[in-house]
């Protein structure tokens, strides 16, 4: 089934790039090669992609530093690959705003079926968009929005699911445990301070709008809830 989606692959291992392109095609996306890292932002800025496959070690320009750049001024979903298994927690705990990591190395099927859930999960839905209201929040499902007093929060993807997930329970508590099945349904093993990253970006972009109640809170031993404002 062919799409009108956009993959770009940014990858200075031209093999590796062209294997992953051929995936990528036979999957149904359109796709677009970078071998350096100046060439891949300066695209990126020009014409924004669907989805950024970004591998970390580049010339010209970092992978650590065209993410951090990017979300300047997009939410454009990045998947970030590695060879570095120590940089997981830093890539994944949002410090550069990544949705989703790979290792190298990884097979080529696995990294198609990742590129479809989170573009699955970024706006494929069809139909009347889902919102709920609540108060000073609104969650809009179909377009991963979250808009708190009238200014949209600019969440990740993996953001928006972790508070639309909590938002959709108030006060019912939830586990670390179950907040990383939520956002990443691979079942994965991520550790404890990866979600309490995510927790703590996402808690500063609601107080830069709203400080006067933590809408996110922590349960001591326990985990995180999404509580109301009165």
């Amino acid at each position: 089934m062919s799409t009108d989606k956009l993959i770009y692959i940014v990858e200075d291992e031209i093999k590796l790039a062209r294997l992953m392109e051929d995936y990528l095609i036979a999957a149904g996306y359109q796709t677009q090669a970078f071998y350096d890292g100046k060439l891949a932002f300066s695209a990126i800025q020009q014409a924004q992609p669907d989805l950024v496959l970004l591998d970390l070690m580049l010339p010209g320009m970092d992978g650590l530093e065209i993410a951090k750049s990017t979300r300047a001024f997009s939410n454009v979903p990045i998947i970030m690959v590695t060879a570095k298994v120590e940089e997981v927690d830093r890539l994944v705990g949002l410090e550069i705003g990544a949705d989703d990591y790979v290792c190298k190395p990884y097979s080529p099927k696995e990294v198609v079926a990742r590129v479809k859930a989170i573009l699955r999960r970024v706006g494929n839905a069809s139909g009347v968009p889902a919102v709920q209201s609540t108060g000073l929040v609104k969650v809009d499902d179909a377009k991963m929005q979250v808009v708190l007093k009238n200014v949209n929060l600019d969440l990740t993807a993996l953001e928006f699911q972790m508070f639309a997930v909590m938002f959709k329970e108030p006060g019912r508590i939830y586990s670390r445990q179950q907040l990383m099945d939520t956002i990443y349904n691979d079942h994965r093993v991520v550790s404890d301070r990866t979600i309490d990253s995510h927790i703590k970006k996402l808690r500063k972009k609601i107080s830069s709008i709203y400080d006067s109640h933590d809408l996110i809170q922590s349960v001591y031993g326990v985990g995180y809830k999404y509580e109301p404002a009165e």
